[in-house]
């Protein structure tokens, strides 16, 4: 008898537009809220209005001037962060069950992958990316911008191995809501979008190709 050959579930990429960050951050828990060990993982490409989110450990101070742009508290890690037009939005509803049957501990390696596929991205446009020790995001590795964040992470991690929220890469975007912030709760960190690195491309293209390099990166084999 031959064996089985092993089979990849690849996560189904939904695309919801232009939508506001409340109205998608209650659709990733009802999704949650409700999936099963059938469901199939999804990864959500989404473009926010301007909008700025807190971890749920966020210092509230670290919203240095908030100007008439919403400030919305989630559950997800990490500090405080800007979400806005001309950015890339993929949220990561994901069952870690499947990767690793100890799902927590598989969550620093879910980390490093999405952050992997980030670089992986901006390497196809000649761009080079880095990670900083206990920082989770992407930064800058050279040139004038070096050590400035072009994306963020924050995860959210149920007890049951299921995520949501996910990461954020900035493309071409009004960067000066995140001078109102200290992003990520540091003071003075500088952030930089493809755009002003040279690189000006469809967002579009852009959410396609970071989808794909996440979906390469954490597709399951069974």
């Amino acid at each position: 008898m031959q064996a089985a050959q092993p089979t990849s579930l690849s996560p189904r990429v939904i695309h919801r537009g232009v939508e506001s960050y409340q109205l998608t951050f209650d659709a990733m828990r009802a999704f949650t809220d409700a999936r099963d060990a059938q469901t199939p993982d999804e990864f959500w490409i989404v473009e926010h209005p301007p909008v700025f989110t807190l971890g749920l450990g966020a210092d509230q101070s670290h919203v240095l001037a908030a100007h008439d742009i919403p400030v919305v508290q989630t559950d997800r890690g990490g500090e405080v962060t800007f979400h806005g037009p001309g950015q890339v939005v993929i949220y990561l509803m994901m069952d870690l069950r499947r990767s690793h049957p100890k799902a927590r501990l598989f969550a620093r390696e879910f980390v490093h992958r999405i952050e992997q596929a980030v670089i992986d991205t901006l390497a196809a446009y000649n761009l080079a990316g880095e990670r900083k020790a206990g920082a989770p995001g992407i930064y800058v590795s050279d040139g004038q911008y070096k050590g400035a964040k072009i994306a963020a992470l924050g995860l959210k991690v149920r007890g049951n191995g299921c995520t949501y929220h996910g990461v954020s890469l900035n493309v071409a975007m009004d960067l000066t809501p995140f001078s109102w912030i200290n992003p990520c709760g540091y003071a003075g960190l500088a952030t930089v979008d493809m755009k002003t690195l040279g690189v000006s491309v469809p967002l579009a293209e852009v959410q396609t190709a970071l989808a794909q390099h996440l979906q390469h990166l954490l597709t399951v084999t069974q």
